[in-house]
């Protein structure tokens, strides 16, 4: 326990002010001087995010939700999951310090860490543990790297970029995340051919082997993925001279990396747009000290938090430029709620508002809601409407043409009294509005959905039981906790 009390950089204050107990407490159960109970145990664990204590294998976390309360006050959006991934692989590119700021505890950040430390780079939480300091060794040491950490995330695929810069051969696992059908890596590797890399798979490894050069030509996306862009951005800004990128992303962790490499020297021209030139440096030697930009994914999130158990709240820091669309379509179905005058996130660069979210009269869109590439619907914001169109008044289409299997996540919003009808694996028909009631779910194997599903239970009434949520840790931090903050009457808990 004092073990990884200390390596969350906490003192015995602070842990005693998370468990609700005394410093003198914390102090006696340390040196075993205080009987404590299994359930104190799983909780101790549960707030250091350590295994205190197993029975056989560690249990998963599940969560108990008393639904049908109403929410209240103000929420902050905190840092965005997919651009402080995509920074802390982006550190690899310097041979000097990165420093991210307000940083978000998450699973998947957690995972990039501890692949990071195993090959060498020392990693150091400051300031209460919100930001974090990164410093890579003169040469990585790829034999040690931590196997299962690096296949219990999808991000591992963003070291690509970096990697073919520093190494003439490589190797990485299959990488893990979601389970949202056949996601193929090949436009990784398609955008990265040009730089030298070339990729074999085998044994649950991707083999790669280099031969430095530059593309000779404007490189052409065949996908416009976002990750697929951060790996062709992160390989051109340690080539020399200028590289053309087409059909880029240009969403916000996207546009988040660009300002990142615009501080260590590295001109880009074309952020926000689908043509990217990326003025590349041989060797990038400068120290960094940057702050990611907040959440749209959270944002919405926290909006359907609001709409689906008829609250008013106030959502502060909500990144707006990647919300329009949604905001477009939700006062199309009925949305009342009003905006703040714009302000400058930390970055600079990514445009803030406050949002306050009133009770609504939902009423389903004309049309279907379906995904596109910013600037258009978020992909990752989609499922949340099934959530709100459960709640709404007529019939609504949901078309996720990204992902396979994804939409039948959203048939679980069945158990909780929602008429959902799975017309396809990229489909489903949604009919509302909703009388919700408590069910036992087991958490689906994909984030969005996971979530949907939690904030469908703060609005059902009695108990539900969402299990095993460490889906959901992956990309937001302390979500129960924090809308328990708002009204919300979510337990964490384990089997023991």
């Amino acid at each position: 326990m004092r073990d990884a009390r200390r390596h969350r950089g906490w003192t015995q204050e602070q842990l005693a002010g998370a468990l609700g107990s005394s410093q003198s407490a914390v102090n006696r159960i340390e040196r075993g001087k205080q009987n404590v109970s299994l359930a104190m145990l799983a909780r101790i664990g549960e707030v250091l995010d350590s295994g205190i204590v197993t029975l056989g294998h560690p249990g998963p976390t599940h969560l108990r939700v008393q639904g049908g309360t109403t929410l209240r006050g103000s929420i902050d959006v905190l840092a965005s999951k997919n651009a402080t991934v995509a920074l802390l692989c982006a550190s690899l590119l310097t041979t000097g310090k990165t420093t991210l700021r307000k940083v978000a505890r998450i699973e998947e950040v957690h995972r990039i860490i501890e692949v990071l430390r195993s090959v060498g780079v020392e990693v150091n939480w400051l300031n209460g543990d919100r930001d974090l300091e990164l410093i890579p060794p003169a040469e990585l040491d790829l034999s040690a790297l931590d196997v299962v950490a690096a296949r219990r995330t999808r991000s591992v695929l963003l070291l690509l970029g970096p990697l073919l810069h520093r190494h003439r051969h490589f190797e990485l696992p299959y990488a893990g995340g979601c389970q949202l059908g056949t996601r193929t890596v090949e436009p990784h590797l398609q955008a990265l051919r040009p730089f030298g890399l070339s990729v074999e798979v085998s044994d649950g490894l991707y083999s790669a082997t280099v031969q430095a050069r530059r593309p000779d030509r404007p490189l052409v996306l065949t996908e416009r993925g976002d990750t697929v862009t951060e790996n062709a951005i992160m390989a051109a800004a340690r080539t020399d001279g200028v590289t053309i990128i087409r059909n880029a992303s240009s969403n916000y962790m996207v546009q988040d990396l660009c300002f990142f490499l615009e501080l260590l020297g590295v001109k880009v021209e074309g952020v926000g747009t689908t043509t990217l030139a990326i003025h590349g440096i041989g060797e990038l030697t400068g120290d960094i000290d940057y702050t990611p930009a907040e959440d749209p994914v959270e944002a919405m999130s926290l909006i359907t938090a609001g709409l689906l158990t008829d609250s008013a709240i106030t959502i502060r820091r909500a990144p707006i430029e990647f919300l329009e669309v949604e905001l477009a379509v939700l006062e199309e179905m009925g949305l009342d709620y009003n905006r703040s005058e714009e302000y400058a996130a930390v970055n600079g660069k990514t445009r803030l508002v406050d949002l306050d979210i009133r009770p609504s009269e939902l009423r389903s869109p004309i049309d279907k809601v379906h995904p596109m590439p910013f600037p258009g619907l978020n992909i990752d914001n989609l499922p949340f409407f099934a959530g709100i169109a459960a709640a709404a008044h007529g019939t609504t289409l949901i078309h996720d043409w990204v992902y396979e299997n994804r939409a039948i996540y959203l048939t679980d919003l069945g158990r909780l009294g929602a008429r959902v009808t799975l017309l396809d694996p990229h489909r489903v028909q949604v009919e509302g509005p909703t009388h919700w009631s408590g069910a036992e779910i087991g958490c689906p194997p994909a984030l969005r959905p996971a979530v949907v599903i939690l904030l469908a239970m703060l609005a059902a009434k009695g108990t539900s039981v969402l299990r095993n949520v460490y889906v959901i840790n992956r990309g937001y931090e302390d979500l129960a906790d924090r809308l328990n903050q708002i009204g919300a009457q979510i337990e964490t808990f384990r089997d023991i």
